[in-house]
Protein backbone atom coordinates (compact mmCIF):
# COMPACT_ATOMS: atom_id res chain seq x y z
CA UNK A 1 0.00 0.00 0.00
CA UNK A 2 1.20 3.49 -0.91
CA UNK A 3 1.85 6.18 1.47
CA UNK A 4 -0.75 7.97 -0.50
CA UNK A 5 -3.34 5.67 -0.42
CA UNK A 6 -2.27 5.20 3.66
CA UNK A 7 -3.05 8.94 4.02
CA UNK A 8 -6.19 8.82 2.23
CA UNK A 9 -7.44 6.11 4.46
CA UNK A 10 -6.54 7.36 7.74
CA UNK A 11 -8.17 10.65 6.73
CA UNK A 12 -11.36 9.00 6.32
CA UNK A 13 -11.19 6.96 9.36
CA UNK A 14 -10.41 10.46 10.91
CA UNK A 15 -13.71 11.66 9.46
CA UNK A 16 -15.65 9.15 10.60
CA UNK A 17 -14.66 9.38 14.15
CA UNK A 18 -14.82 12.84 14.13
CA UNK A 19 -18.82 12.08 12.71
CA UNK A 20 -18.89 9.68 15.10
CA UNK A 21 -18.03 12.08 18.35
CA UNK A 22 -19.75 14.69 17.60
CA UNK A 23 -22.62 13.04 17.11
CA UNK A 24 -22.70 11.38 20.73
CA UNK A 25 -21.34 14.97 22.11
CA UNK A 26 -24.76 16.63 20.35
CA UNK A 27 -26.82 14.08 22.06
CA UNK A 28 -25.33 14.27 25.32
CA UNK A 29 -25.12 17.71 25.23
CA UNK A 30 -28.72 18.35 23.60
CA UNK A 31 -30.67 16.16 26.82
CA UNK A 32 -29.20 18.71 29.43
CA UNK A 33 -31.85 21.03 30.61
CA UNK A 34 -31.23 24.83 30.20
CA UNK A 35 -31.29 24.66 34.07
CA UNK A 36 -29.24 22.53 34.68
CA UNK A 37 -25.28 22.82 34.77
CA UNK A 38 -24.10 21.89 31.36
CA UNK A 39 -20.80 21.28 32.15
CA UNK A 40 -21.50 18.59 35.14
CA UNK A 41 -24.07 17.16 33.67
CA UNK A 42 -21.56 16.02 30.18
CA UNK A 43 -18.81 15.01 32.78
CA UNK A 44 -21.17 12.39 34.09
CA UNK A 45 -22.28 10.93 30.97
CA UNK A 46 -20.45 8.20 29.83
CA UNK A 47 -21.68 8.46 26.06
CA UNK A 48 -19.87 12.50 25.95
CA UNK A 49 -16.51 10.95 27.25
CA UNK A 50 -16.93 7.96 24.24
CA UNK A 51 -17.37 11.27 21.98
CA UNK A 52 -14.56 12.76 23.41
CA UNK A 53 -12.58 9.45 23.00
CA UNK A 54 -13.89 9.69 19.32
CA UNK A 55 -12.02 13.18 19.18
CA UNK A 56 -9.00 11.50 20.38
CA UNK A 57 -8.56 9.01 18.05
CA UNK A 58 -9.36 10.96 15.13
CA UNK A 59 -7.03 13.34 15.85
CA UNK A 60 -4.37 10.11 16.33
CA UNK A 61 -5.49 9.12 12.88
CA UNK A 62 -5.03 12.89 11.37
CA UNK A 63 -1.71 12.69 12.22
CA UNK A 64 -0.69 9.35 10.77
CA UNK A 65 -1.94 11.01 7.39
CA UNK A 66 -0.32 14.00 7.67
CA UNK A 67 3.05 11.80 8.21
CA UNK A 68 2.37 10.16 4.80
CA UNK A 69 0.59 12.66 2.89
CA UNK A 70 0.45 16.84 2.68
CA UNK A 71 -2.32 18.69 4.41
CA UNK A 72 -3.66 19.72 1.15
CA UNK A 73 -4.52 15.93 1.18
CA UNK A 74 -5.40 15.65 4.23
CA UNK A 75 -7.56 18.59 5.28
CA UNK A 76 -10.41 18.23 2.30
CA UNK A 77 -10.96 14.93 3.33
CA UNK A 78 -11.42 15.38 6.79
CA UNK A 79 -14.39 18.00 5.44
CA UNK A 80 -16.27 14.40 4.77
CA UNK A 81 -17.28 14.29 8.77
CA UNK A 82 -20.20 16.34 7.90
CA UNK A 83 -21.55 14.08 5.37
CA UNK A 84 -20.91 11.40 7.81
CA UNK A 85 -22.33 12.86 10.68
CA UNK A 86 -25.44 13.36 9.18
CA UNK A 87 -26.63 10.25 8.69
CA UNK A 88 -25.73 9.09 12.25
CA UNK A 89 -27.34 12.13 13.64
CA UNK A 90 -30.64 11.15 11.68
CA UNK A 91 -29.80 7.46 12.79
CA UNK A 92 -30.15 8.69 16.33
CA UNK A 93 -32.63 11.15 16.48
CA UNK A 94 -35.07 9.70 14.04
CA UNK A 95 -35.39 12.47 11.70
CA UNK A 96 -34.85 12.04 8.09
CA UNK A 97 -32.39 14.05 6.20
CA UNK A 98 -33.96 15.95 3.50
CA UNK A 99 -32.69 16.10 0.06
CA UNK A 100 -32.08 19.75 0.71
CA UNK A 101 -29.95 19.38 3.98
CA UNK A 102 -27.63 16.95 1.63
CA UNK A 103 -27.34 18.95 -1.12
CA UNK A 104 -26.04 22.37 1.24
CA UNK A 105 -23.88 20.25 3.29
CA UNK A 106 -22.73 18.50 -0.18
CA UNK A 107 -21.75 22.20 -1.05
CA UNK A 108 -20.56 23.04 1.48
CA UNK A 109 -17.77 20.54 1.57
CA UNK A 110 -17.06 20.86 -1.83
CA UNK A 111 -16.71 24.88 -1.41
CA UNK A 112 -14.17 24.39 1.76
CA UNK A 113 -12.25 21.56 -0.21
CA UNK A 114 -12.04 24.07 -3.42
CA UNK A 115 -10.73 26.62 -0.81
CA UNK A 116 -7.92 24.25 0.41
CA UNK A 117 -6.68 23.20 -2.90
CA UNK A 118 -7.25 25.98 -5.25
CA UNK A 119 -6.06 28.65 -2.82
CA UNK A 120 -3.44 26.27 -1.36
CA UNK A 121 -2.35 28.35 1.58
CA UNK A 122 1.55 28.48 1.97
CA UNK A 123 3.56 27.82 5.66
CA UNK A 124 4.61 30.29 7.60
CA UNK A 125 6.49 30.88 10.79
CA UNK A 126 5.19 29.96 14.43
CA UNK A 127 7.43 32.42 16.26
CA UNK A 128 5.82 35.28 15.95
CA UNK A 129 6.01 38.17 18.12
CA UNK A 130 3.44 39.25 20.33
CA UNK A 131 3.42 42.41 18.79
CA UNK A 132 2.63 41.00 15.84
CA UNK A 133 -0.38 38.78 17.32
CA UNK A 134 -2.37 41.86 19.30
CA UNK A 135 -4.39 43.29 16.42
CA UNK A 136 -5.06 40.45 14.30
CA UNK A 137 -5.62 38.43 17.61
CA UNK A 138 -7.50 40.84 19.45
CA UNK A 139 -10.16 41.31 16.07
CA UNK A 140 -10.40 37.60 16.08
CA UNK A 141 -11.56 37.58 19.21
CA UNK A 142 -13.56 40.15 19.22
CA UNK A 143 -15.89 38.38 16.51
CA UNK A 144 -15.80 35.78 18.59
CA UNK A 145 -17.34 37.22 21.73
CA UNK A 146 -20.27 39.15 18.97
CA UNK A 147 -20.88 35.61 18.02
CA UNK A 148 -21.72 34.74 21.45
CA UNK A 149 -23.72 37.64 22.25
CA UNK A 150 -25.81 37.18 19.34
CA UNK A 151 -26.04 33.28 20.92
CA UNK A 152 -27.18 34.86 24.11
CA UNK A 153 -29.70 36.72 22.51
CA UNK A 154 -31.57 35.10 20.07
CA UNK A 155 -32.42 31.77 20.17
CA UNK A 156 -32.95 31.25 16.76
CA UNK A 157 -30.00 31.60 16.23
CA UNK A 158 -28.11 30.25 19.36
CA UNK A 159 -26.68 26.80 17.40
CA UNK A 160 -25.24 28.51 14.59
CA UNK A 161 -23.80 31.36 16.61
CA UNK A 162 -22.23 29.20 19.87
CA UNK A 163 -20.70 26.91 16.37
CA UNK A 164 -19.22 29.93 14.51
CA UNK A 165 -17.80 31.01 17.90
CA UNK A 166 -15.78 27.24 18.63
CA UNK A 167 -14.79 26.90 14.83
CA UNK A 168 -13.20 30.65 15.18
CA UNK A 169 -11.45 29.37 18.62
CA UNK A 170 -10.41 26.09 17.06
CA UNK A 171 -8.72 28.03 14.61
CA UNK A 172 -6.94 30.01 16.79
CA UNK A 173 -5.39 26.62 19.00
CA UNK A 174 -4.11 25.74 15.68
CA UNK A 175 -2.64 28.63 14.35
CA UNK A 176 -0.28 28.56 17.89
CA UNK A 177 -0.33 24.62 17.34
CA UNK A 178 2.76 24.40 14.98
CA UNK A 179 5.24 26.74 17.75
CA UNK A 180 3.90 25.10 20.83
CA UNK A 181 4.70 21.68 19.55
CA UNK A 182 8.61 23.55 18.49
CA UNK A 183 8.26 24.38 22.42
CA UNK A 184 8.07 20.97 23.36
CA UNK A 185 10.87 19.80 21.92
CA UNK A 186 12.90 22.05 23.98
CA UNK A 187 11.76 20.26 27.75
CA UNK A 188 9.18 21.54 29.90
CA UNK A 189 10.58 24.90 30.92
CA UNK A 190 10.36 26.56 27.32
CA UNK A 191 6.67 25.36 27.48
CA UNK A 192 5.23 26.39 31.02
CA UNK A 193 6.94 29.80 30.14
CA UNK A 194 5.65 31.15 26.54
CA UNK A 195 1.99 32.82 26.64
CA UNK A 196 1.44 31.11 23.71
CA UNK A 197 0.70 28.01 25.67
CA UNK A 198 -1.28 29.24 28.07
CA UNK A 199 -3.09 30.84 24.82
CA UNK A 200 -3.56 27.91 22.80
CA UNK A 201 -4.66 26.05 26.65
CA UNK A 202 -7.22 28.89 26.98
CA UNK A 203 -8.59 28.82 23.53
CA UNK A 204 -8.80 25.12 22.99
CA UNK A 205 -10.92 24.81 26.76
CA UNK A 206 -13.12 27.85 25.26
CA UNK A 207 -13.94 26.18 22.00
CA UNK A 208 -14.77 23.14 23.65
CA UNK A 209 -17.28 24.47 26.18
CA UNK A 210 -19.18 26.52 23.26
CA UNK A 211 -18.60 23.55 21.08
CA UNK A 212 -20.91 22.46 23.52
CA UNK A 213 -23.39 24.72 24.02
CA UNK A 214 -23.86 24.80 20.23
CA UNK A 215 -24.66 21.28 20.49
CA UNK A 216 -26.86 21.68 23.37
CA UNK A 217 -28.83 23.99 21.44
CA UNK A 218 -29.90 22.65 18.32
CA UNK A 219 -29.28 19.94 16.16
CA UNK A 220 -26.37 18.81 14.21
CA UNK A 221 -27.32 20.62 11.19
CA UNK A 222 -27.38 23.81 12.97
CA UNK A 223 -24.22 23.95 14.44
CA UNK A 224 -21.40 21.46 12.68
CA UNK A 225 -21.24 23.23 9.39
CA UNK A 226 -19.98 26.61 11.43
CA UNK A 227 -17.70 24.56 13.60
CA UNK A 228 -16.36 23.10 9.91
CA UNK A 229 -16.19 26.37 8.47
CA UNK A 230 -15.12 28.25 11.33
CA UNK A 231 -11.49 26.72 12.03
CA UNK A 232 -10.03 26.78 9.00
CA UNK A 233 -11.03 30.47 8.20
CA UNK A 234 -10.06 31.75 10.93
CA UNK A 235 -6.24 29.71 11.24
CA UNK A 236 -5.95 31.09 7.63
CA UNK A 237 -6.92 34.60 8.59
CA UNK A 238 -4.49 34.16 11.51
CA UNK A 239 -1.71 32.75 9.21
CA UNK A 240 -2.61 35.37 6.76
CA UNK A 241 -1.95 38.56 9.18
CA UNK A 242 0.74 37.20 11.79
CA UNK A 243 2.51 33.92 10.51
CA UNK A 244 2.97 34.94 7.26
CA UNK A 245 1.06 32.60 4.90
CA UNK A 246 -0.57 33.57 2.08
CA UNK A 247 -2.66 31.83 -0.75
CA UNK A 248 -1.04 30.64 -3.39
CA UNK A 249 -2.99 31.50 -6.34
CA UNK A 250 -4.07 34.69 -8.38
CA UNK A 251 -6.16 35.62 -10.82
CA UNK A 252 -8.82 33.27 -12.02
CA UNK A 253 -7.73 31.56 -9.09
CA UNK A 254 -8.95 34.36 -6.45
CA UNK A 255 -11.73 34.51 -8.12
CA UNK A 256 -12.56 31.28 -7.50
CA UNK A 257 -11.34 30.85 -4.04
CA UNK A 258 -13.81 33.76 -3.50
CA UNK A 259 -16.59 32.36 -4.58
CA UNK A 260 -15.93 28.85 -2.64
CA UNK A 261 -16.06 31.68 0.57
CA UNK A 262 -19.14 32.81 -0.42
CA UNK A 263 -20.50 29.51 -0.83
CA UNK A 264 -19.30 28.42 2.49
CA UNK A 265 -20.96 31.31 4.17
CA UNK A 266 -24.13 31.18 2.36
CA UNK A 267 -24.87 27.01 2.86
CA UNK A 268 -23.74 26.99 6.17
CA UNK A 269 -26.12 29.95 7.34
CA UNK A 270 -28.78 27.98 5.04
CA UNK A 271 -28.05 24.98 6.94
CA UNK A 272 -28.80 26.46 10.24
CA UNK A 273 -32.07 28.78 9.11
CA UNK A 274 -33.37 25.19 7.94
CA UNK A 275 -32.91 23.14 11.35
CA UNK A 276 -34.42 26.42 12.95
CA UNK A 277 -37.55 26.43 10.88
CA UNK A 278 -38.52 23.25 11.67
CA UNK A 279 -39.03 24.07 15.59
CA UNK A 280 -41.76 26.39 15.10
CA UNK A 281 -43.22 23.72 12.63
CA UNK A 282 -43.24 20.89 15.03
CA UNK A 283 -44.35 23.33 18.01
CA UNK A 284 -47.18 24.38 15.67
CA UNK A 285 -48.65 21.06 14.69
CA UNK A 286 -49.12 20.52 18.77
CA UNK A 287 -52.51 21.36 19.07
CA UNK A 288 -53.11 23.59 22.38
CA UNK A 289 -54.73 22.56 25.31
CA UNK A 290 -58.45 23.03 25.71
CA UNK A 291 -59.39 26.04 27.83
CA UNK A 292 -60.85 25.29 31.23
CA UNK A 293 -64.88 24.97 31.05
CA UNK A 294 -66.16 28.28 32.30
CA UNK A 295 -68.35 28.23 35.33
CA UNK A 296 -71.81 28.97 35.38
CA UNK A 297 -72.60 32.52 36.71
CA UNK A 298 -75.48 32.27 39.27
CA UNK A 299 -78.27 34.60 38.45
Amino acid sequence: MTGTAVAVLCALAAAALIAVGSVAQQSSAAAVPDTDSLVGSLLRSPRWWAGILGDGGSYVLQVIALVFGSVLLVQPLLVASLLFALPLAAATTGRRVTRTTWLLAGALCAALAIFLLVGNPSEGTGDAAAVRWALPLGAVLAVTAAAVVVALLSPRLRALSFGIAAGILYGVTSAFTKHVTDLAEGGIGPLLTSWQTWTLVAAGAAAIYLQQRAFQAGSLTASLPALTVGEPLAAIVLGMTVLGEHLRTDGPGRILVGAAVVVMLVTTVALSRAQAADTPAETAATPDPAPPPETPRRR
